[in-house]
């Protein structure tokens, strides 16, 4: 998979640097050994950090800016990556939804990013590329609906959006059935964060989806 960053991205967000991950694996349902990770991770998580000390994180500061930078209110259409954050520390449960997508968000909301998942066997053509959304462009996000992405970072595939910071498309969504995977990292802030977050990814995705072929893609 080839993924290019646009022009407009580039003038707009000029400190920024992408990694994915790409990696056959085996989804399941529930992982209880994730999920005492999961539940340890959230209790040290909610000791070091509070809703405000968040907003200083240089991957959530920085996605926010993209946002300002591209035409989009931050505060409107929150960052995934900050509304996972928040939401643990506001002492609510983490989402489980499935193995892949429950231990994506554990590596967003230990460093800041905001973490596209895509199921690659459904991206349509062999490239990606990140540019912004534009007026009345369609999005339907994973369990939102139709989305205003105008004036939002997009990645597209051949047919069109399948990412945003905020929610990813449903047509390319993680399932069950997922055996092939396609994590994206975004980083606003710059290249510093990216490698210890990809390592962390690559991590949990061997200890808990059996993931092999691991390749890693910068860009």
């Amino acid at each position: 998979m080839k993924i290019t960053v646009s022009e407009e991205i580039r003038k707009a967000c000029p400190d920024f640097a992408g990694m994915a991950v790409s990696a056959s694996v085996r989804n399941t349902a529930y992982s209880e050994a994730l999920w005492k990770n999961i539940d340890e991770f959230t209790r040290l998580y909610r000791e070091k950090y509070t809703v405000d000390s968040i907003k200083d994180m240089p991957a959530i500061r920085a996605t926010r800016e993209a946002y300002k930078k591209c035409g989009k209110d931050p505060s409107r259409y929150r960052p995934s990556g900050e509304a996972l954050c928040r939401r643990i520390l506001r002492g609510l449960p983490l989402y489980q939804i499935d193995t892949l997508v429950d231990l994506i968000n554990v590596v967003s909301i230990r460093y800041g990013y905001s973490i596209g998942g895509f199921d690659a066997q459904k991206i349509q053509g062999d490239s990606l590329e990140l540019g912004i959304g534009k007026a009345g462009e369609p999005y339907e996000g994973i369990g939102r609906g139709d989305l205003n992405i105008e004036g939002m970072p997009v990645y597209r595939d051949a047919i069109g959006g399948i990412g945003t910071p905020t929610s990813d498309h449903e047509r390319t969504k993680l399932g069950l059935e997922t055996t092939e995977l396609l994590a994206i990292i975004n980083g606003y802030s710059g290249k510093e964060g990216l490698e210890e977050a990809a390592a962390y990814m690559v991590e949990l995705l061997k200890e808990y989806a059996s993931a092999t072929e691991i390749q890693i893609i910068t860009y």
